[in-house]
């Protein structure tokens, strides 16, 4: 397989730019779903992101429940970009990069601990 030029992305114009773009997306979504914790966060978006249909009142509400379950995706995927960077520097134990993992993971947690408080009180207004 031949390497790519790393700057003949910002080259490169119009929709040739979008096709490659996407190409690049795709290949960090496949690549994500290497991850234990993506895959499960993606199978659980998959119930979650019809659910949010039937839950939420009207759209924006709708709308929130959507965004939350989207957010919890796209930080797991940020959490394990700085992951496989710091692993790509080397295997040795330094205090930065466990910290930078250790940041990346309490960001994750945040968002589900957000995502969770969304859906409960969705949940409680819906039902009480």
């Amino acid at each position: 397989m031949t390497q790519e030029n790393p700057q003949a992305q910002k080259q490169r114009h119009g929709l040739a730019r979008l096709w490659h773009a996407l190409r690049y997306s795709l290949a960090g979504l496949r690549a994500g779903w290497q991850e234990t914790a993506f895959r499960q966060e993606a199978l659980a978006a998959l119930v979650l992101v019809p659910a949010a249909f039937w839950l939420g009142r009207h759209w924006l509400e709708t709308a929130v429940l959507v965004a939350a379950v989207c957010a919890v995706l796209v930080v797991e995927l940020l959490n394990t970009g700085i992951e496989t960077a710091i692993d790509r520097v080397g295997p040795e134990w330094h205090h930065l990069s466990k910290r930078a993992k250790d940041m990346g993971s309490a960001a994750v947690l945040l968002t589900l601990l957000w995502c969770a408080g969304v859906w409960l009180a969705a949940l409680y207004h819906r039902l009480a």
